[in-house]
Order: C-alpha cells, then sequence, then structure tokens
C-alpha cells in the first residue's frame, strides 16, 4: 500500500515552495516527495495547490503521475483545451477550481528519483522557454536540498546505505564510483557520494552494490534532459 503523509509550508522550516512564486509567472506551487511507497507532501503555497496534489494521489491520476513515470516535465497550458482526456476524473474535478494552466516539473538527480513539483496558474497560456530554464535550475536546486534532507533524517543501518563499508574492497569500489560520478554528474566529490548514498537508500540496497553497478557501467548519474512531453 502507499501511504503519504503532509508536510506543509506552514511546518517546514524552509518554505521550498516560494522561489517558484517569485521567480516563475505562476499561481501556486506544491512538492512533494515520491519515492517508493512513501508520498509526502513537502510544502503547497495555498489551498488550492494543496487540493491538486491531494487529488492527484487520491484519484491515482493526473500530470504529477506522468511526469513521475517519464521523467519529464508535463505542461498544460489551458485546462480547458481537451487535455483533460488523458486524465478524466482529475480533469473533471479540475475544472470545478480556478486553475487554468498547470506545469509538473519531475525532481531527478542523475538516476535517482525524488518528487516532483506542481505549479499552477489561474489564466492560461503557455510557459515560456525561458521560464521554462528557470523551472529547471529551480527543481535542480529543490532536488539537492531534499536529497540531503532525506539522508541527514535517515540514520546508517550498519553501514548498508550510507556509511564507508567495511572492507578495504568495498571502500576502493566506493571510491571509484564515486570518482565516475563526479565526472558523469559535473559536481564535487562530496555531492557525488551522496548521490551513490541517495540512490541506494532510495533503492533500499547496499552502497557497494550501487557503486559496483556504476563501475560496470550499468547504472550512471548524467543529468537527465528536461525536454516537455
Amino acid at each position: 500500500m502507499v501511504e503519504r503523509s503532509a508536510n506543509t509550508s506552514q511546518s517546514d522550516p524552509v518554505n521550498l515552495c516560494a522561489p517558484y512564486l517569485v521567480k516563475l509567472p505562476v499561481t501556486g506551487a506544491a512538492i512533494s516527495l515520491s519515492s517508493g511507497s512513501q508520498q509526502e507532501t513537502i510544502c503547497c503555497s495555498d489551498a488550492v495547490a494543496g487540493k491538486l496534489d491531494e487529488l492527484q494521489f487520491e484519484l491515482g491520476e493526473g500530470p504529477r503521475w506522468d511526469a513521475l513515470a517519464s521523467r519529464l516535465p508535463v505542461l498544460v497550458p489551458d485546462t480547458a483545451d481537451g487535455w483533460h482526456t488523458r486524465w478524466p476524473v482529475f480533469g473533471n474535478a479540475v475544472r470545478a477550481t480556478e486553475v487554468r494552466a498547470m506545469f509538473v516539473f519531475p525532481l531527478v538527480l542523475g538516476a535517482i528519483d525524488i518528487g516532483v513539483v506542481e505549479l499552477y496558474r489561474n489564466r492560461p497560456g503557455a510557459l515560456s522557454g525561458a521560464s521554462q530554464a528557470v523551472a529547471s535550475n529551480l527543481t535542480e536546486t529543490t532536488s539537492w536540498t531534499l536529497l540531503r534532507r532525506i539522508l541527514a533524517q535517515e540514520p546508517d543501518h550498519d553501514g548498508s546505505f550510507g556509511g564507508t563499508e567495511g572492507s578495504s574492497l568495498s571502500r576502493r569500489e566506493i571510491h571509484q564510483a564515486t570518482g565516475m560520478v563526479l565526472a558523469q554528474a559535473n559536481v564535487s566529490a562530496t555531492d557525488a557520494l551522496l548521490l551513490l548514498r541517495g540512490y541506494a537508500f532510495s533503492e533500499s540496497r547496499p552502497l557497494k552494490d550501487v557503486a559496483a553497478d556504476v563501475i560496470e557501467r550499468r547504472l550512471d548519474f548524467k543529468p537527465n534532459p528536461q525536454r516537455a512531453e
């Protein structure tokens, strides 16, 4: 069963939704974690944004699910333009609100799926290329913030997911994989190890096994292209 909890902007020490409202021509925003069976709302800027997030979770349909599955933005410039045929129940519900456009961006870092940012506007219209680029930069920042927060809150269990594991061979593999991820993702060594730890945690796998997959080129952390559906 999928579990869901709420952590709205009122209780979150850092409102991650705020930059989207400041830097983009949108009315509201919501950010949700989505990892395996865990679904959690991190923040929502207003009641409408919260309702959109809640509806999609309850109905099991909507642009957030497409963005999660495709790892690409899903842009709906006009909610009155027949788009609801893709998500009929959700579409009918949205037509009863003030929402006239929706823009959903996945939160991904290399091979790690973290969640989604759901943006809405109370007037129709496409999101410009420049605004999409801004949104892409914002989602990368949000993804790193959430990944650090997740790993900081989760204790390492016998070093299985986050620590430097026991044998010298494991440590060498992790060091080698960290170097490869550093080159793939164009990040620091610290952040490369963070990506490895985050993937190991999200997949409930030992860090040494994830490192082996990177070394054998079964897994890479190249940035995800942000071409909208």
